[in-house]
């Protein structure tokens, strides 16, 4: 693994989503290292396995089968091993009411999803820049990205 390669890991249980996600992150400049998951309980059950080599990021969306994404972020920010993960919601919904409990269980951006390419891969840049950075250990900051 190189020294400046960002593991990120992806929770969608939309094909076509995670595609656009993983053809959007080839083009950023950062180097990175793409892991998909398809549902909460695929996503709690990596996150355990490797707890002792967690992703830089994960993008989390919400509306998930098995165990949703509220429910998954629950459980990391009360686990002691995950709960510094840093966590960028991706999501389509787009409710003030739900943002506003995601910030307080412990997600550190909420991304609404564009369907544009171009605004796409500007919003992962973002993401993949503040964890590169580690911005969301040194601060507890809350950050909407809608692009």
């Amino acid at each position: 693994m190189e020294m400046n390669q960002l593991n990120i890991l992806l929770a969608d249980d939309d094909t076509d989503d995670c595609l656009f996600f993983k053809d959007a992150v080839k083009e950023l400049s950062q180097t990175t290292q793409l892991t998909a998951v398809h549902d909460g309980e695929q996503l709690m059950n990596y996150l355990f396995e490797n707890s002792e080599n967690l992703p830089n990021v994960l993008f989390l969306d919400l509306n998930m089968p098995r165990k949703n994404g509220l429910e998954c972020l629950s459980e990391i920010k009360r686990n002691k091993k995950l709960n510094n993960l840093p966590v960028v919601i991706f999501s389509t919904s787009y409710s003030p009411d739900t943002i506003s409990i995601l910030f307080k269980i412990g997600a550190h951006v909420y991304i609404h999803k564009p369907n544009d390419f171009d605004k796409l891969k500007q919003v992962i840049q973002h993401g993949i820049t503040m964890a590169g950075e580690r911005i969301f250990r040194k601060n507890q900051i809350k950050y909407i990205l809608n692009a």
